[in-house]
């Protein structure tokens, strides 16, 4: 379909408002998990969590942006001046526009691709630079250290991670997010998460890596280096890291949902259980999946200790990698079959 000069300029003024949607909703969001984390840790570990600042401390978050815009904005001596202001901006960016490629409901999409997974994973490999770049330009020792364990962490868990994703692919025959939750809503079990059990848990376990997240946060890894990579940010500049890795999080728990567990559609056989479930609007069982992984995200981080270096090389090489080849194999078995 040839399109004129106006339906061009009609679809671009769309897709920069529902891009101006999304993004609001999403800073809202990664604002409020950050209120969330500290309210469910307190309530494992039997503390409070945030409660001055507003009824129940709901005002919280708007007091730590206060806080990061206001504090001062230090630029240590030896560092890499460009590098140091572009690492924040490069790993929020590339974050964010992973956000254009992924459907919140059948019909809203700001960019509707037909190679959505791949466009996730390539700017996936690109935030690694803003972590990587972070840490080298610091010119500090920690900061050093914590980049270098990023470059390994990150590039050896994307190898899983993108194999997993393989078999979803092969399943639906298709890059595009959409056409694959259409294919678990017409297969057999409704969602990918039981036929591909295997490649489900790599890919949730490469999710908590790549985002650096409990117990794989050893590029942070507070106990030892300081906060790693972004041991010499301060003020807004570490808000933007911190910004990155929260909508990460909600990338990943957008993917899985989407990828696994049937997007916004429920397994036939669930709605005939529960009629009831029909009447729900496609948007909130989207929203109700990725809140369970956010949950979960915050409750491992509150439950498992830190994992050693050795080990975590030794957990992707090893057990994830040999897995997620194995689930492609059992994939393209049943393909053949069927």
């Amino acid at each position: 379909m040839v399109l004129n000069s106006n339906d061009m300029v009609h679809l671009a003024l769309l897709s920069f408002f529902k891009g101006l949607i999304v993004l609001g909703i999403m800073l809202f969001h990664a604002a409020y998990t950050v209120y969330a984390e500290r309210k469910i840790i307190g309530r494992i570990q039997s503390r409070l969590g945030p409660r001055e600042v507003g009824p129940y401390g709901l005002l919280q978050p708007l007091a730590d942006l206060v806080k990061l815009l206001t504090k001062e904005d230090i630029l240590p001596k030896e560092a890499d001046r460009f590098l140091f202001k572009l690492a924040p901006l490069l790993l929020l960016v590339t974050t964010i526009v992973n956000l254009s490629v992924i459907p919140f409901y059948p019909d809203f999409i700001i960019a509707d691709v037909h190679v959505g997974i791949l466009v996730i994973l390539a700017f996936a490999g690109l935030g690694v630079y803003g972590v990587i770049l972070g840490g080298y330009a610091s010119g500090s020792k920690y900061s050093l250290l914590g980049g270098l364990r990023s470059a390994a962490q990150m590039l050896s868990y994307e190898i899983p991670l993108t194999v997993s994703l393989a078999g979803v692919i092969l399943a639906a025959e298709s890059f595009r997010l959409g056409d694959i939750v259409e294919a678990q809503a017409n297969s057999l079990f409704g969602m990918n998460l039981f036929p591909q059990v295997i490649g489900f848990l790599v890919f949730l376990i490469c999710a908590f890596a790549e985002t650096n997240r409990a117990p794989f946060d050893l590029p942070e890894a507070e106990s030892e280096l300081v906060a790693g990579y972004m041991t010499e940010y301060s003020g807004f500049r570490m808000g933007l890291f911190f910004l990155g890795e929260y909508i990460s999080m909600y990338v990943m728990a957008l993917l899985i949902s989407l990828c696994y567990l049937g997007g916004w559609s429920l397994p036939p056989w669930m709605l005939s259980l529960l009629p009831i479930l029909k009447e729900i609007p496609p948007v909130l069982i989207l929203l109700v999946k990725v809140y369970f992984f956010i949950f979960l995200f915050i409750w491992v981080r509150a439950t498992f200790p830190r994992y050693r270096f050795d080990q975590l090389m030794r957990l992707s090489w090893k057990v994830l990698i040999p897995l997620s080849f194995l689930n492609l194999l059992i994939v393209m078995f049943f393909k053949l079959l069927t």
